[in-house]
């Protein structure tokens, strides 16, 4: 007993899935499909990138 509830809960949310849109940002489509690339963030410290792996290793 118990299976028409969990499938019930299924076919609710694959209906929502299947239904539901998120909003599109057109503006950041449109840059990606031309190739610009926009930074996430601006504060980003250029200092704070992993080192490559050769500087990780004792010499």
């Amino acid at each position: 007993m118990g299976r028409g509830r969990a499938k019930a809960k299924q076919t609710r949310i694959a209906r929502e899935l299947k239904y539901f849109t998120p909003p599109t940002d057109l503006t950041a489509l449109q840059h990606e499909l031309a190739g610009v690339h926009l930074p996430e963030h601006d504060d980003a410290d250029p200092t704070d990138q992993i080192p490559d792996r050769d500087d990780r290793t004792p010499r």
